[in-house]
């Protein structure tokens, strides 16, 4: 018997695995390797196939039955079934008549919801200890002789705890799971199966149709003789277990009927088209279909789990010193990239997209306009074409559209969406699902639209469609540039004139990108106005570097002594030069060069060169110029000498977090002396140390900190850095180029 060392502590006390097919057997194997349980127990009514398990280390003790071990399980203990799915029922009723409830009981079945009602039949009432669970992960092998030890690794795991799971049985569960190198969550009953049925059983059942009809056709021996790579991929899942997927088939009956009725209709309409030669339909299909497999790679992926947001926390730790040297350009203009493919979808004709932002906000905006029917090409390299299909082409969604963290997206859509004719969800994250969206619901509501919203005004909004929207003349009680281009929006489909009057200058790319695409907006001062009705036409569209991203490395050179970067073609429109302004005011110095105008919009390459930096009362005027890069412009205030005061920034507090308070937090336990306001901060200058900071979920906090460690004496940790690549894929490896030494921890969330 092949003996392992354990070199872990245990999670359980027994693990009994109940049927050595492969899932079981990779488990207890996985957890004897790995020293997770005192004793590993393997139940098969094979004496071979036993015989085998302890041959080759997968198990500790063989036994032919539950009943021969019932006796001595109790807390702490875990019983996990691994027999086919309409097995499970039987097994069942041996655990009640043989367990006590302090036995905890899981099951590897991928259809739960056949197991919930055999438990419910068996016991009367699902049982405490039951947490049903399905790893999804496996092969074309089968059997105790094709386990695996990291079978699990870095793959999904799903609990189905019911409403009366007790809480140490699922934690008790989900521990050894994670400690096999899963990935684990949790899901409803019923979601899991449907979504399983379309994402894991349609696909088999494909395979094994599709080579049931080809092996069944008279010249199958030259067919399967010039199978092709894809071929082989594809088909290869056909080699699993018959038994499982005829278990299955059964166990899940309707929701796999539901999504083979989905498939037939779709084929059906494939045929026809091919039969038609409608190029049209076939590139529609086609190209969605390629694009959103691209999109949802990393949830395909097993291997991109272990840099999933939700399950992993992503860690900064800086170390103090060095200088910021470099010529660079940061990524594209996430504002410019969220209208490139809003207006380029409603527009007519082809537009062709450089420079695109492929951050998760963008990205998120981009799919959500393919669930809406409009075919989009890339990115590629920064490059996306967009066939538009007009002002009224969108096409009702089949599911909500998910924004992710993208406020941006929200606020926006939620305009363009309250004139079409169907309905619409707009759900995101937990971050964005706290944000305010009254302030764009309201101005809708009175242009017409009948909006939704969850408590306070928050996310998710339920847009209805077909409702009649009347242009308004709207004061903005902020200065928003994402309220003021929403009711510009919804003014596309209004009869007659919207305007917008703000009361202090904020960002114009959606008026300027409206005029690309030849839509004419009036500016007259702080108001702007365009009349319904009217159409774009498709154009091209150079993104430049986006100064929001621009702006840490700004700081960077600006704070430490003998530093000198270029950022090129960085946009610098007049209503985000802020941070060019203010930090002019402190002292940096500022070098502007190869001026000119792309698209409508002003680029420039910037140079910017240590100076000693003093402290200023931050002029009112500015705050709207440079309301995203307040978060590093502390990091400068802190480093200055004398005292930094901002007032009339109560917009700060409804960001990604509250980035006043968040700030000032950090900013003290580095030792800074920063105190909020209810509209600003007051920093006085002083000597960066070291500590822990948290950035809130928020991205531009977590960046900011990570430049503070040029000046800080010791180094910073930087908690949950993930959002980052929501607006600054890439921001690590670029900050790495220029000076900053940054280590990337991940932990469990």
């Amino acid at each position: 018997m092949l003996q392992t060392p354990k070199t872990r502590q245990p999670v359980v006390n027994r693990l009994v695995v109940i049927g050595l097919g492969l899932i079981g057997s990779s488990l207890a194997l996985a957890a004897r390797n790995a020293g997770l349980a005192t004793e590993v127990v393997g139940i098969s009514r094979r004496s071979s196939t036993l015989d085998l398990a302890v041959e080759m280390g997968v198990i500790d003790r063989p036994e032919q039955s539950l009943a021969a071990i019932a006796s001595e399980l109790g807390a702490g203990d875990l019983v996990v079934i691994g027999v086919p799915t309409l097995t499970v029922p039987a097994i069942l009723k041996e655990c009640f008549e043989l367990l006590s409830n302090q036995v905890t009981i899981t099951d590897v079945a991928s259809v739960k919801g056949s197991v919930m009602v055999a438990a419910e039949e068996v016991y009367g009432h699902l049982p405490v200890q039951l947490v049903p669970g399905h790893p999804i992960a496996g092969s074309e092998k089968s059997g105790v002789t094709a386990a695996k030890a990291d079978l699990f690794k870095d793959h999904r795991v799903i609990l189905t705890p019911h409403a009366d799971s007790g809480e140490a049985h699922v934690q008790l569960v989900e521990k050894l799971w994670q400690k096999v190198g899963a990935v684990v969550s949790c899901m409803d009953i019923q979601e899991h199966d449907e979504v399983l049925a379309a994402t894991s059983h349609l696909p088999h059942f494909l395979a094994y149709s599709l080579v049931d009809t080809l092996a069944s056709m008279r010249d199958n021996r030259e067919i399967f003789r010039y199978a092709a790579g894809g071929f082989r991929d594809f088909t290869r899942i056909a080699a699993s277990d018959p038994i499982m997927w005829r278990d299955i088939a059964l166990a899940n009956r309707e929701a796999i009927l539901s999504v083979l009725d989905q498939i037939m209709s779709n084929f059906s309409e494939m045929r026809s088209a091919i039969d038609s030669g409608d190029e049209t339909y076939l590139m529609d299909v086609f190209t969605r279909a390629r694009d959103a497999r691209n999109h949802f790679g990393q949830s395909i992926d097993p291997k991109a789990l272990q840099k999933t947001m939700s399950e992993k926390i992503i860690n900064y730790k800086v170390t103090p010193g060095g200088a910021a040297r470099g010529d660079i350009r940061v990524p594209g203009d996430k504002s410019m990239s969220h209208r490139s493919i809003m207006l380029g979808s409603i527009a007519e004709g082809m537009t062709e997209v450089t420079g695109f932002l492929e951050g998760e906000d963008s990205l998120a905006t981009l799919q959500a306009f393919r669930d809406m029917g409009v075919i989009i090409e890339g990115p590629d390299q920064g490059r996306v074409v967009i066939h538009g299909v007009g002002l009224h082409g969108l096409k009702a969604p089949t599911k909500p559209l998910y924004l992710g963290n993208s406020g941006t997206s929200m606020r926006l859509l939620s305009g363009l969406l309250a004139g079409q004719t169907f309905d619409v969800e707009l759900t995101g994250d937990e971050s964005l699902s706290g944000r305010p969206m009254a302030r764009v619901a309201d101005p809708l509501a009175e242009m017409g639209a009948v909006i939704e919203t969850a408590p306070g005004g928050r996310p998710p909004m339920l847009i209805k469609g077909g409702n009649k929207l009347k242009p308004i003349d709207y004061v903005l009680p902020m200065a928003s540039a994402q309220v003021k281009s929403c009711v510009l929006l919804a003014g596309l489909y209004a009869e007659g004139e919207t305007s917008t009057i703000e009361p202090a200058p904020t960002r114009d790319h959606s008026e300027r990108m409206l005029r690309g695409f030849g839509y004419s907006v009036v500016s007259d001062g702080s108001k702007a106005s365009l009349s319904g009705g009217g159409s774009l036409t498709a154009t091209r569209i150079d993104v430049p570097a986006d100064i929001s991203s621009a702006a840490f490395f700004m700081v960077a050179a600006a704070i430490t002594p003998g530093s000198d970067i270029t950022l090129r073609h960085v946009g610098v429109n007049p209503t985000r030069v802020g941070v060019i302004n203010i930090l002019r005011q402190m002292g940096t110095s500022i070098e502007l060069s190869n001026e000119k105008e792309v698209g409508g919009e002003p680029v420039a390459d910037i140079r910017i060169r240590y100076a000693e930096l003093n402290g200023i009362v931050i002029p009112e005027d500015q705050v709207p110029l440079a309301i995203d890069e307040f978060p590093v412009l502390f990091v400068a205030a802190a480093c200055a000498t004398g005292e930094t005061v901002l007032t009339g920034a109560e917009e700060l507090r409804v960001k990604e977090s509250d980035r006043i308070q968040s700030m000032a937090d950090g900013l003290v336990t580095l030792g800074i002396d920063a105190q909020s306001t209810a509209d600003g901060i007051r920093i006085q200058g002083g000597q960066l140390g070291s500590g822990t900071v948290h950035s809130h979920d928020d991205h531009r906090i977590a960046m900011a900190f990570a430049i503070a460690g040029l000046r800080s004496q010791g180094e910073i940790e930087i908690i949950e850095c993930n959002n980052i690549a929501t607006s600054f894929p890439g921001f690590v490896d670029l900050a790495t180029a220029i000076g900053l030494t940054i280590n990337v921890e991940t932990q469990e969330s």
